[in-house]
């Protein structure tokens, strides 16, 4: 089968903004997942697909798939909404405006550099490839010799959306990690934790404690 061949299944279309930032929304992978096959099934003309449609196209379980639409609703990102049809049936259709509604607010307080002066936006910093997650799950990788598991990559991300560290004091303690010969997250998340019990909040307050320290 030829690549043309498998046009015919479609493409869904998916904002770069969202492939970007979901982190920074505290977005977890899982949910991620779950918000592509809701664009992918609205896309072909289904808005309300079910549960089991959704995870018969992913690795979840129908529990998974619930419990994740649950949790996308209690933070407001994605809603239920009543249709009428020509025939004035009555029904329902996910709608993700809200999710997006919070995405454009994060970019446009974020991300998009703005001239105050003459009231416009001069350019866009673009973290699709830069983004502190990539670039740290990338440095992790390298210095554990190995891929990260979508578990470990979320981990990562939660100490960035979650936790708020500084992504040059993740860095830090990574390298804290490899010098311990200790190649695993959780030796990472103790040093980190460590340094939070210190107070310890920038990059220089953290090498100072190492040189006190050593």
């Amino acid at each position: 089968m030829q690549f043309n061949d498998y046009r015919a299944l479609g493409f869904t279309t998916l904002q770069n903004g969202l492939i970007a930032y979901y982190p920074r929304l505290n977005i977890s992978d899982a949910e991620l997942l779950l918000i592509i096959q809701l664009e992918a099934f609205n896309q072909r003309g289904e808005s309300f697909p079910s549960n089991e449609k959704i995870a018969a196209n992913t690795n979840l379980s129908v529990t998974d798939v619930s419990n994740l639409i649950q949790r996308l609703i209690d933070r407001n990102y994605l809603t239920i909404e009543q249709t009428t049809d020509d025939q004035d049936k009555i029904g329902n259709k996910y709608s993700l405006n809200k999710l997006y509604d919070v995405l454009d607010n994060y970019i446009d307080q974020n991300i998009l550099i703005k001239d105050n002066k003459k009231d416009k936006t001069v350019a866009v910093t673009n973290d699709l490839e830069n983004s502190p997650l990539n670039y740290l799950s990338r440095k992790v990788e390298v210095e554990f010799g190995r891929y990260l598991s979508p578990i470990e990559r979320e981990e990562i991300a939660q100490w960035l959306s979650v936790d708020h560290y500084d992504p040059e004091i993740i860095e830090l303690a990574l390298r804290e990690a490899v010098l311990s010969q200790a190649y695993s997250l959780k030796y990472i998340d103790r040093v980190l934790l460590n340094w939070q019990r210190h107070n310890l909040k920038t990059p220089e307050e953290v090498e100072r404690f190492l040189k006190r320290n050593r």
